[in-house]
């Protein structure tokens, strides 16, 4: 079960974009995560007729590594560590490792 899933809101806890918060709109491979309005960088694409693209910069999000963010508690507004709990069933559930409560 992973820790950090897609829709979670996360906040950057280290980088220029330190405090910010978002949400999480891909996980990457390699450990990475998109998350929408953090890390921005501009591209320079080119026009493409075909497609009727335009052409010039560009701003878009770039991937953040996952050890870089961490889920945001809306009850502590705090960043937060996640943690999973193991039901009687066997069922998996994500928890908020502060207060115990279940995430989503």
């Amino acid at each position: 079960m992973q820790k950090l899933k897609r829709d979670d809101e996360v906040i950057v806890t280290t980088g220029r974009d330190k405090g910010k918060r978002g949400k999480i709109t891909k996980i990457l491979d390699g450990g990475r995560a998109l998350v929408a309005g953090i890390n921005m960088v501009k591209r320079h694409t080119k026009p493409n007729p075909n497609l009727g693209k335009q052409g010039g910069i560009v701003e878009k999000e770039a991937g953040i590594a996952v050890s870089n963010i961490a889920i945001f508690n809306p009850k502590t507004q705090k960043a937060d560590k996640v943690g999973i709990k193991v039901g009687a069933d066997g069922s998996k559930v994500r928890i908020y490792k502060s207060d115990q409560s279940q995430i989503g």
